[in-house]
């Protein structure tokens, strides 16, 4: 496995894709992140260890929509089988999911547990759910400096499994390498993921931006519809960022031997298809 350093405008190309590749398959691909998160929100849902399973399930997750990506930047159809993917590649790369899961959840509750440190854990009860938002509580200090703590801490957390579900289903690295190769490459190529964001970011806003001004004229006519459609946008964008994290992904890091490579935009591009073990 090789590390690739890629231009700053590599960022741009990743979100191109994304939405490229979304668009061959959208209800497939939104599907398939509605049942990622509905699996995880029902899982969340047992006393005392739902949520941290919720959490640790999110790896999986991330890498479900990857290999959906994938699945469909190769003329395939991806299905809900995909949701399995993590538990048909052998007990070892299971075993290895389950870890970085694991990991994961350990990581973000110890990123919410020093936010508590700082408001009470107003915050962390907020970004879990147990609290609603108030105006007011978004006005404290300490509501404030929690929330942009905890922001700055998960950053590092981000980085470190940002690849690695693709590398331990795709290389077969173990969890604790993944993660450290997963930072170094995010830090390596950190002005493309920056434009990468930013370029994301804009979509966002500007979808946004659109859809207020859609739902305002529908909500006159017709509220339910408004909001209907206000989720189901959401719902499409988050699939579609998912999407493009294989691009990212397929870039950082070169081909592993005995994969094949998919010519695309004029040039030969590494794309990882494959849903079982490498053999």
């Amino acid at each position: 496995m090789k590390l690739n350093i890629v231009p700053a405008r590599t960022g741009a190309q990743w979100v191109r894709q994304g939405i490229q590749t979304f668009w061959r398959h959208p209800m497939a691909l939104s599907a398939l992140f509605f049942l990622c998160m509905a699996a995880m929100s029902l899982i969340s849902l047992f006393p005392l260890v739902g949520p941290a399973l919720a959490l640790a399930l999110l790896p999986t997750a991330s890498l479900v929509m990857m290999v959906g990506a994938a699945e469909t930047l190769q003329g395939r159809m991806p299905t809900p089988a995909l949701l399995l993917v993590a538990f048909r590649t052998g007990r070892q790369r299971m075993h290895a999911m389950a870890l970085l899961g694991a990991f994961y959840a350990v990581g973000f509750l110890l990123v919410m547990g020093v936010s508590a440190l700082i408001d009470g854990g107003q915050f962390a009860q907020v970004y879990l759910g147990t609290t609603p938002m108030t105006p007011e509580l978004a006005q404290e200090a300490d509501f404030q400096a929690a929330m942009w703590f905890s922001l700055l801490l998960y950053l590092p957390l981000s980085l470190l499994f940002w690849h690695a579900p693709g590398l331990v289903h795709w290389h077969n690295i173990p969890p604790a390498k993944a993660l450290f190769f997963s930072f170094i490459a995010c830090w390596r190529n950190l002005t493309a993921f920056a434009v990468f964001f930013l370029s994301w970011m804009g979509v966002f806003i500007a979808t946004g931006l659109v859809l207020a001004l859609v739902t305002a004229l529908l909500s006159a006519l017709v509220g339910d519809v408004a909001a209907g459609l206000m989720i189901g946008a959401a719902m499409m964008l988050a699939a579609m960022f998912f999407s493009s994290v294989v691009f990212t992904f397929r870039d950082c890091f070169s081909a592993p031997d005995g994969h094949d490579e998919l010519e695309e935009d004029g040039g030969v591009t590494y794309t990882p298809h494959d849903t079982g073990p490498t053999p």
